[in-house]
């Protein structure tokens, strides 16, 4: 057995955000992507035993195209100057160290090369983030890598309005145990915040977005420093 969280946006509370509730479930150990897509369906039948669902995966395991193309190493951005490139490297490439970064170059390179960079794990504790000259601070923990995420749903609305019609988000991917930023979460955060008519106000800034989520990522930061300390 496994516990993996199932992210649910907030659609009819005063503030936008996301319900996590954690789900048990039979795990079928195994790298391959025919072992992760049973350990998917497992999640999402004992899921609907809960009544959470429709669900939508999130990642490159996922059986649904729409779930693949939203994962961040799929997830395209484009920049006013025509650059595009995806999520992870985006986000990746904005890490700033004590000795080192932003490594602006992996910006160049996949999504996968972005991420086992070994300059990541070389180049001391991480301070902060700079994207494309804007500091981003590494606390709220998620508050980056959320607005990268929702940005550029934004900028794929073929991709994004099709989430409108899911109740709930996972990853199998991602464990709490041992990470922090989730792509399901983002969505559901997406969901949540287009729902409630905050999405234009969020995408407008990033201290816009800080705003209208602050009182959202105080509570979520609580969570992620207990589930730190767990382990």
């Amino acid at each position: 057995m496994a516990t993996r969280p199932i992210y649910l946006p907030k659609t009819n509370e005063k503030r936008p955000g996301v319900t996590i509730k954690n789900i048990d479930f039979k795990w079928f150990p195994g790298m391959s992507k025919s072992q992760k897509q049973k350990s998917i369906e497992s999640l999402h039948f004992a899921a609907k035993n809960s009544d959470i669902s429709p669900i939508l995966e999130i990642s490159s395991k996922s059986k649904v195209p729409v779930g693949v193309e939203l994962s961040a190493f799929n997830l395209m951005i484009i920049t006013k100057q025509q650059k595009t490139f995806s999520v992870e490297a985006a986000f990746q490439s904005s890490k700033v160290f004590e000795k080192g970064g932003p490594y602006i170059d992996l910006l160049e390179g996949t999504s996968r090369q972005a991420k086992k960079d070994n300059r990541l794990k070389e180049s001391g504790n991480l301070t902060h983030f700079s994207f494309f000259s804007t500091k981003f601070p590494i606390k709220p923990r998620t508050f980056f890598y959320d607005w990268l995420y929702i940005n550029a749903l934004e900028q794929n609305k073929n991709l994004s309005d099709q989430l409108l019609t899911y109740k709930g988000f996972t990853d199998i991917e991602f464990n709490p145990k041992k990470a922090i930023n989730c792509q399901a979460f983002s969505a559901a955060l997406y969901v949540s915040l287009t729902s409630m008519g905050k999405l234009t106000d969020a995408v407008a800034s990033s201290d816009s977005f800080l705003k209208i989520m602050q009182s959202e990522y105080e509570k979520r930061d609580k969570s992620i420093n207990v589930q730190i300390e767990m382990f």
